[in-house]
């Protein structure tokens, strides 16, 4: 039976050199594809695209590994055959930042969706940065207006809710605000800035072990305060 490939959910810094050695680690012993997907950005415009691009492709030069762009904007572009096809061989698929509704919205119950999820079942890594960390969650929340609710997410990590950047929003946002994201089925975790939480595989149980990797924190918000990720978090993944 093939074990799926290891998970980082990232606060911020993909394709950036902060973040090189947790690219390094997702790609080790895997194919040197480095497939890419910038959708979140999609809404942003060709400048904002064309910028994700060039970011992942000095990423992949700095890990020596080729780069895939999938262009992917809308949902018809999720069902391209050509896009589903490129997908295969995939060492390391990366889900980059922006709006993470569109994101979730456009890849949802789609060919490349199903194409992701079957080459990271099949041993490739999967990543989401900000906006995609988010959406890898079951349920992606309003962080600047958490009472106004969110939209469902891609469900890799069912249980989680993804706050990305939370050492800078956190500064603007008290404990007490977030208190509306806390569900009794649910776990709400910040990640900072230049920092993930990663994880190898599953344990004996089936639970994945996620642990804090890069140059801050993870935190667990629970009703009105947080606490640092020190400790693995066991959580379930739809693997």
């Amino acid at each position: 039976m093939t074990t799926p490939g290891r998970l980082a959910l990232v606060g911020s810094g993909e394709y950036l050199p902060v973040m090189q050695d947790v690219e390094g680690w997702l790609l080790q012993d895997r194919p040197q594809r480095y497939v890419q997907l910038a959708t979140a950005a999609a809404p942003e415009g060709e400048r904002s695209l064309a910028r994700w691009h060039e970011l992942g492709a000095q990423a992949a030069e700095r890990l020596g590994v080729e780069q895939v762009i999938i262009d992917v904007r809308t949902r018809e572009d999720a069902d391209d055959p050509l896009h589903v096809a490129s997908v295969a061989g995939a060492g390391l698929i990366y889900l980059s930042g922006g709006n993470p509704s569109y994101l979730t919205r456009t890849l949802r119950g789609t060919a490349i969706w199903s194409a992701i999820v079957e080459q990271w079942r099949a041993g490739a890594s999967l990543a989401g940065c900000s906006a995609g960390a988010m959406a890898m969650g079951g349920y992606v929340p309003d962080f600047r207006h958490p009472k106004k609710g969110g939209t469902d997410g891609l469900g890799v990590v069912p249980q989680l809710r993804v706050l990305p950047h939370f050492d800078k929003y956190s500064r603007m946002i008290p404990d007490f605000a977030l208190k509306p994201l806390v569900t009794d089925d649910g776990i709400v975790v910040g990640i900072d800035e230049d920092t993930a939480l990663v994880s190898e595989g599953p344990s004996e149980d089936g639970l994945w072990e996620f642990r804090s990797r890069g140059r801050q924190s993870a935190w667990t918000i629970e009703a009105d305060r947080r606490h640092r990720v020190n400790a693995p978090l066991r959580l379930r993944v739809d693997a």
